[in-house]
């Protein structure tokens, strides 16, 4: 396992949650294989308490499974799982993007416009962290938009899935020139407050996403 290193920024079991997490998304522990708590505290350098904590959590999400008298073993993430979030991530967004028309204002635009410029500038220069970081904050944006507390808890609560899932998959360059294609459609919709091609360009940009993801699988 590659080293981490605990910020502190957080309480120590969300940190380690998030570690866990994206060990098991992205295959470092192998479906079913035991997740020994003695092992993991000893390798972070913590107590068993947040490492306990963390598989609690994680048993909620249905990425480990608890088996009494056993233990806790990694469930995995498939392409299956992938299919089922960008299922989930369309039906939700059509609605949000929907909402976000709904309630946009021209503070909302120009922070829009700020993250798409930022993309074109990052994608020109090569930078591809700060590329994914301002389509990231795009998404934020545009989830702030829909004014409800809840759609922005339900897009939210998948993010980071789909953030650890797509790794890798952005560094091509021409995926990185369609995913601000797709960014600019969206963006263009809403600011013509045309609900139905917002919803269509959402739809496309998710397909287009999830096949991008895919391809670790193939």
């Amino acid at each position: 396992m590659s080293d981490q290193v605990l910020k502190g920024e957080s309480s120590l079991a969300e940190e380690i949650v998030q570690i866990l997490r994206s060990r098991i998304i992205n295959g470092e522990y192998s479906i079913g294989e035991k997740l020994v708590e003695n092992k993991i505290a000893e390798e972070l350098k913590v107590s068993r308490t947040p490492v306990r904590e963390a598989f609690k959590q994680l048993t909620k999400e249905h990425l480990i499974e608890y088996v009494p008298n056993k233990g806790c073993f990694a469930k995995g993430f498939d392409k299956n799982d992938l299919h089922d979030i960008y299922a989930v991530r369309n039906a939700v967004e059509r609605l949000a993007v929907e909402w976000a028309i709904r309630n946009k204002t021209e503070e909302d635009m120009a922070d829009l416009k700020e993250q798409l410029s930022l993309m074109g500038q990052h994608l020109a220069d090569g930078a591809v962290e700060k590329f994914v970081r301002a389509a990231e904050e795009m998404e934020n944006v545009f989830y702030r938009m829909t004014g409800s507390r809840f759609i922005i808890q339900a897009l939210k609560s998948y993010q980071e899935y789909i953030q650890l899932a797509r790794q890798g998959m952005l560094t091509r360059s021409e995926n990185l020139q369609e995913v601000l294609d797709e960014h600019r459609a969206i963006c263009r919709a809403i600011e013509e407050e045309d609900v139905e091609k917002a919803k269509a360009a959402v739809s496309e940009h998710l397909r287009k996403a999830a096949k991008r993801a895919e391809a670790r699988w193939l």
